[in-house]
């Protein structure tokens, strides 16, 4: 019986949480667990430091050596991908790099000009011999990159350079990088790349990307693997039939689809005893990839509320959450005036939670000096919820 609590522990091990990827290589975590969403907040370096103990500093060496890359792939969102999946990721998100250029089309702007201020930027990049960020790359393209005026800044298109900028960076033939290194923030440089393109087409890509997908996760509905992938319904089911996905009943009635290996190591899988406690990001994959968050709480807990609203009947957690064997148990944000995890847990706390709040407030504290959800977060935006999490009961 595929009851709530099996899923959840069997989600659980899929992603690496139970301790079996301590050590591993993080372009390997990756490709394991499931690429990690960016937006400028930390947490690609949670996901690693939560599975492999993967320190900031190891993680930005790998930045640094294109071992990690973060890229626009499925549905054009940006996540950090190990560099076996460069390539065929980029693929698979593609036709998102394209949308804003339809936008500049709508404005009058035709592709030969974004054609030529593409291979302007080229040269400006082999002239430089390093990466330039947008200021300068607009100072030395000059008339080159248009002004689109308050109509282009209404549809969120001020000038031509970020749409050829976005199509060099989906070709593989530019490359965004950290300015100072970090994952955790959104100021970007570019430099040339010329990543070799893969052999597949594009069914075969969107076929992966299924077949990974469904190991990340243990098994999804179509709805979900369609939210994540972005693919249309006659894509997915042609992927799905490609990797021999079967279906596989759990016991609230939800249609899953599985990898046959899955199904195989399910039917023998046992939900660990002990208690497994991690800290994780509102994006980690383990709640991003299906956006069900509501399955990962009990049954007891779903009524639980933060600043009026019900937990379980939001899409995306408002906060971070602390989860033991796939349970979320409680929920955490990080106040770096006082140098501490503020944070509500349901159950009160053993000691296997006080001792894991603690080590990542440590980590936190130590290595990345704050923990922000994404680029604009901060501590004041944040200030409520830490508020409302310290009187939570």
């Amino acid at each position: 019986m595929l009851t709530p609590e099996l899923l959840r522990a069997w989600a659980w091990h899929k992603q690496g949480l139970d301790g079996s990827l301590l050590g591993a290589d993080a372009a390997d975590v990756f490709t394991s667990v499931g690429w990690a969403r960016s937006v400028g907040g930390a947490n690609p370096y949670l996901t690693l430091f939560a599975r492999a103990g993967t320190s900031r500093e190891e993680a930005d060496a790998d930045v640094l050596s294109v071992k990690i890359h973060e890229l626009p792939t499925a549905r054009g969102c940006t996540y950090v991908l190990g560099h076996e999946d460069f390539a065929w990721g980029l693929q698979v998100g593609r036709d998102a790099a394209v949308a804003p250029f339809r936008v500049l089309a709508r404005m009058g702007v035709e592709r030969g000009e974004i054609t030529l201020l593409e291979e302007e930027i080229l040269h400006a990049l082999a002239e430089a011999g390093g990466p330039l960020d947008p200021k300068q790359l607009k100072e030395l393209l000059g008339n080159s990159v248009r002004n689109l005026g308050e109509e282009g800044k209404k549809k969120g298109a001020a000038t031509t350079l970020p749409t050829a900028l976005g199509l060099l960076q989906a070709d593989g033939r530019i490359r965004r990088v950290p300015v100072n290194g970090r994952l955790d923030q959104q100021r970007y440089a570019y430099a040339l790349w010329n990543l070799p393109t893969t052999a597949m087409d594009d069914a075969a890509a969107r076929s992966l990307l299924v077949e990974r997908y469904l190991g990340w996760t243990g098994g999804a509905t179509i709805k979900q693997s369609q939210w994540f992938t972005g693919f249309t319904s006659a894509h997915t089911r042609a992927a799905l039939a490609a990797v021999a996905a079967v279906e596989v009943t759990a016991g609230n009635g939800e249609v899953l689809w599985m990898l046959p290996d899955d199904v195989e190591r399910l039917a023998a899988f046992e939900a660990p005893a002990g208690e497994q406690i991690q800290l994780l990001a509102g994006t980690d994959s383990l709640v991003l990839l299906r956006r069900n968050s509501a399955d990962l709480f009990a049954e007891q807990d779903k009524d639980r509320k933060v600043l009026g609203s019900a937990l379980a009947l939001q899409a995306d957690l408002p906060d971070h959450p602390i989860l033991d064997r796939g349970r979320i148990i409680g929920l955490w944000q990080y106040d770096p005036g006082k140098g501490r995890i503020s944070h509500w847990l349901f159950d009160g706390a053993t000691a296997a939670v006080t001792r894991r709040i603690g080590e990542v407030e440590a980590w936190i504290r130590d290595e990345l000096g704050d923990f922000r959800s994404f680029s604009l977060d901060s501590a004041g935006s944040r200030q409520d919820r830490i508020d409302a999490l310290d009187s939570a009961d």
